[in-house]
């Protein structure tokens, strides 16, 4: 499922971090684990299109998304790959049905709140959004925003699903439970998941495989785990 082998070099002045990172995997659900600042959140950039590595390859889902000697490097669009900031990056004049079909919208245009679309009320209703279809980001709670932000990733029918430090912003108890809705959800869409994390609760939950970065390489990995923890919400 996932065969990536990206490299970069990023410098800030005198100063230079290279970014090496290549594993592969079968796993439905892997986890790219390290330290703030190991490289996580680049490598995951670098898979989505979002930010060009220098060379490399990466294929998901058998779909080869970069590749510097085939001269292959397809938009963020085209990999069709959902991606879930850490931040949610929901547009806060907008409300939550108009962020989920945002997705849906060709070009800049924003959608109207008037506006009908069966794979968004869909989303809407699977997420349990309904209560809060019509309100703004600031009107939600973290989970809320979080739901938001996964329906709007899904509802373009991606290829595989990339998290980045998903439960950070959240208090502890609301962790547990949306860790467990990510389970449910992932094993019944059966979409190929990679998640960054430094927290060993998101291991012990949502690893099937867990690749170990530092320093903006791979240190140990990728290791299956033998079984899923607790994850109960």
């Amino acid at each position: 499922v996932w065969d990536i082998a990206l490299r970069k070099q990023l410098r800030h002045g005198a100063s230079r971090f290279d970014i090496d990172v290549a594993f592969r995997s079968s796993a439905q659900r892997v986890v790219l684990y390290g330290p703030s600042g190991a490289g996580k959140t680049m490598c995951l950039r670098m898979i989505a299109g979002i930010t060009a590595p220098d060379g490399g390859r990466a294929a998901v889902a058998a779909r080869v998304l970069f590749d510097e000697r085939a001269g292959i490097a397809l938009s963020p669009q085209q990999r069709r790959l959902a991606y879930v900031f850490q931040d949610y990056a929901l547009f806060p004049h907008l409300s939550v049905a108009q962020n989920i079909a945002f997705a849906c919208t060709a070009g800049w245009r924003n959608p109207l709140r008037s506006a009908r679309d069966a794979r968004v009320e869909s989303w809407i209703e699977r997420l349990h959004l309904q209560p809060v279809a019509g309100h703004y980001p600031h009107q939600l709670s973290g989970g809320q925003r979080q739901r938001t932000a996964l329906a709007r990733a899904l509802v373009s029918e991606p290829t595989a699903l990339l998290l980045d430090e998903p439960f950070a912003a959240l208090d502890k108890g609301l962790r547990q439970q949306l860790r467990a809705e990510l389970l449910q959800l992932q094993q019944s869409l059966r979409l190929p998941l990679l998640l960054i994390t430094h927290d060993d609760d998101d291991l012990a939950c949502l690893a099937e495989q867990v690749v170990h970065l530092d320093g903006g390489r791979v240190s140990a990995g990728p290791q299956r785990r033998p079984a899923l923890e607790a994850c109960a919400a």
